[in-house]
């Protein structure tokens, strides 16, 4: 039976890029994967471009990008391990890339160029890859190490490192392995939920703000109260069913069911000011004076449903025209939902910090690592995640035992 020095269970970013790097160690390194397709979640991210990275990562204040129980918990390995690092093995490959907006970095042809990048570094390190290969059971060895049975036969490893990402996106093959390898193992794991994700309305509610479903604008959101507030400043997309785009996904990782969302829907205008401005000089239709100040559309939904508001600007009364503002700037609304893991970007939660070394990604159980998206980290939108995931690999491809140092 072959024996490895490192099986990794998931040949997604977080895998391939431990594997390349163990390898180039020097350990005897296996990649397992239970779907034909390597990297599909690298592939459709960012647009099919890949945001690979951000530059503005403060590594030092991790809590600012990183939500978790423990948002210290991954200081570590993201300042071993910086957007700057990866950035040079980027340019190392030729490949080119842009920065679009707040430190984002994509690549200007297509995300298959960050594929082939990592595959070009497990080949450098003698990597074996084996694509639809499930995992049916892992098992203790006598003294140390483990066995995996597969569909592909029974095979012995040194250390075990599961990559294998979250519940997201299941059409891709997203599954629960990973947080049932933790379990069996004794650690603990962090309630999941969808993270990233467009957030759902009640039909009904929803009816007069269908109609705006594709209408795109930059907004500010937030939600929470006091200490817990969070606030983004990004672009908002309608949907039929309610709301996405950057901002709404954004605040869906800290948003909690039944509590309320807060969006001003013209960030950049004193709307009271404006409109009582109109009031005084304008004979043309409130309507019309609104479409100045936020799309056209945006400005006939909230006009038509109010009679007192469907006059000239001069003819609506004050107390209307504060309603309006006051509306405008500051729309309290409550999600009835998410569109769930089908449309989600990551999965909140996970293997719990408190069972896995920051410095190495090793679990309380000797030998067994988890890495990347599994684990209790979550990034905000931008490149965060990507991050997290080069990051924790490296530290645990840095740590994992070869044959030659037991």
């Amino acid at each position: 039976m072959n024996t490895w020095d490192a099986v990794i269970v998931g040949a997604g970013a977080a895998g391939l890029f431990c594997a390349g790097v163990a390898g180039q160690r020097g350990l005897k390194v296996l990649v397992l994967d239970h779907s034909d397709k390597i990297a599909e979640k690298i592939r459709i991210s960012g647009g099919g471009r890949c945001n690979f990275t951000n530059r503005l990562l403060d590594a030092s204040a991790p809590q600012k990008h990183f939500i978790g129980q423990n948002p210290q918990f991954c200081r570590s390995a993201l300042s071993r391990y910086t957007p700057q690092d990866f950035i040079d093995l980027v340019q190392k490959h030729g490949i080119a890339f842009h920065e679009k907006h707040k430190g984002q970095l994509f690549c200007d042809h297509s995300a298959e160029d960050i594929i082939r990048m990592l595959l070009a570094e497990c080949e450098a390190g003698g990597v074996t890859l084996k694509m639809g290969c499930g995992v049916q059971a892992v098992k203790l060895l006598e003294g140390s190490g483990y066995q995996l049975d597969t569909s592909q036969g029974a095979i012995q490893t040194r250390s075990l490192v599961v990559a294998t990402g979250g519940l997201s996106i299941p059409k891709i093959g997203a599954t629960g392995w990973g947080y049932e390898v933790a379990t069996q193992f004794g650690l603990r794991l962090v309630e999941r939920r969808a993270g990233l994700v467009p957030l759902t309305f009640d039909g009904a509610a929803w009816a007069p703000y269908a109609q705006l479903a594709g209408l795109a604008l930059p907004v500010g959101i937030s939600t929470g109260e006091k200490k817990t507030r969070m606030h983004f400043d990004e672009d908002l997309l309608f949907t039929h069913r309610g709301l996405s785009g950057p901002g709404v996904l954004q605040i869906s990782s800290y948003w909690q069911e039944g509590s309320p969302i807060r969006l001003n829907l013209a960030p950049e205008v004193n709307l009271p000011e404006r409109l009582q401005d109109a009031k005084q000089r304008s004979k043309k239709l409130l309507g019309n004076e609104l479409a100045t100040l936020v799309p056209n559309r945006l400005a006939e939904a909230w006009v038509s449903q109010d009679p007192a508001l469907q006059r000239t600007s001069a003819e609506v009364p004050d107390k209307a025209l504060n309603k309006l503002a006051e509306a405008l700037s500051n729309w309290t609304l409550t999600p009835n939902g998410s569109e769930g893991y089908k449309k989600a970007e990551v999965t909140l939660g996970g293997v719990d910090t408190r069972d896995l070394s920051s410095q190495t990604m090793e679990s309380k159980q000797q030998g067994l690592y988890f890495i990347g998206e599994v684990v209790d980290v979550t990034g905000w939108l931008g490149g965060y995640n990507f991050q997290w995931a080069w990051a924790s690999a490296h530290a645990c491809a840095q740590a994992l035992p070869s044959h030659l140092n037991s």
